[in-house]
């Protein structure tokens, strides 16, 4: 799950300055127009410092079913849950055992600063703010607010039914970790070489996944697609944006893909049409013995994939968490 910089399940329409289609390449101007108004938007946007730990009372089946009417109104917000989902989750150190999704620290500013986190501040946590808002009473915490978001969008876009646990409780803005830990679209030398797939196990080995996990996180790159105005990178990964499936393992390994002409970053598109696009963090993918194993049995079988991201998303989800419980919430 590369989901590099600002780029992965990336914003919908009213954060793309209109864009339509495969955007036209953004000038540097732009990029640097709307970097600036997400972090104002960012330092603007101020949450509950810190939620008591309450006796619980909350309905998550309810909670789920309101995200999913979210997004079942506007798929384009399907994949920016789980974004939202992925970010708050990602920053574990296993070492340190800091970061992860248990302190809903992402609902901050500084944290919504962080590079990876561009456009997030006016989406995603702006579109849940009264769903927690309504529940907040009953003990609803932002932590376990995103978490379920991120299992209820997948659920909503055709993928599985992935297991969640509550109780997750808020944490100060001093838990915040430091920007950097989220992984980038390209390291090294431009487009895809070994530098990139040691950046993807620096930054995945360091949460405690093994390969055939980030493979298979990999693969929600199915959802959503870049955009020029925010990580300078353009298009999506399959013609289904907003449809939970294994096609990102079938099109990587099917279609021809070539290096991009353009003046944007170092990216791939498909050589029939140029519409879809692959991240050199994608593409490395296939250069990569232990990588490839798992990319080739995605691609085969949509089943196992389903069932192992299921597993890795969730893990991904209860990273540095203690004391949660198994909660039906579907």
């Amino acid at each position: 799950l590369s989901l590099a910089t600002t780029c992965a399940f990336h914003a919908p329409a009213q954060v793309r300055h209109k864009a339509t289609g495969l955007s036209a390449v953004a000038d540097d101007g732009s990029r640097r127009a709307f970097v600036a108004s997400s972090a104002a938007a960012a330092a603007s946007f101020v949450l509950s410092p810190i939620q008591p730990a309450r006796a619980d009372g909350v309905d998550y089946k309810a909670v789920a079913a309101e995200m999913m009417d979210l997004v079942k109104a506007d798929p384009d917000k399907g994949p920016t849950l789980v974004r939202l989902a992925w970010h708050s989750s990602g920053t574990y150190d296993k070492v340190s055992r800091t970061g992860g999704s248990g302190g809903g620290t992402i609902r901050f500013k500084e944290e919504l600063a962080h590079g990876g986190n561009a456009g997030l501040a006016v989406t995603a946590v702006e579109w849940l703010e009264p769903i927690h808002k309504k529940y907040a009473d009953a003990g609803l915490s932002y932590a376990d607010l995103y978490t379920l978001g991120g299992v209820a969008a997948i659920k909503q876009m055709g993928g599985p039914t992935i297991g969640w646990k509550s109780g997750r409780t808020d944490q100060p803005e001093e838990f915040v970790t430091p920007d950097g830990r989220l992984p980038n679209a390209d390291v090294g030398k431009p487009l895809a070489d070994k530098s990139d797939a040691d950046h993807l196990r620096t930054i995945f080995y360091r949460m405690g996944f093994d390969d055939q996990e980030i493979v298979a996180l990999s693969g929600a790159h199915a959802l959503g697609r870049c955009h020029t105005t925010a990580s300078g990178y353009d298009g999506p990964w399959t013609p289904t944006p907003t449809t939970f499936n294994n096609a990102y393992f079938t099109l990587l390994t099917s279609l021809k893909w070539v290096p991009k002409d353009w003046s944007g970053p170092p990216q791939y598109v498909d050589g029939a049409t140029g519409k879809l696009m692959m991240l050199p963090t994608d593409y490395v993918l296939l250069e990569d013995k232990s990588f490839l194993k798992w990319v080739k049995t995605y691609a085969k079988d949509a089943s196992k994939f389903d069932n192992d991201f299921a597993k890795t998303f969730q893990k991904l989800e209860e990273l540095g968490t203690q004391g949660l419980k198994e909660t039906d919430w579907v």
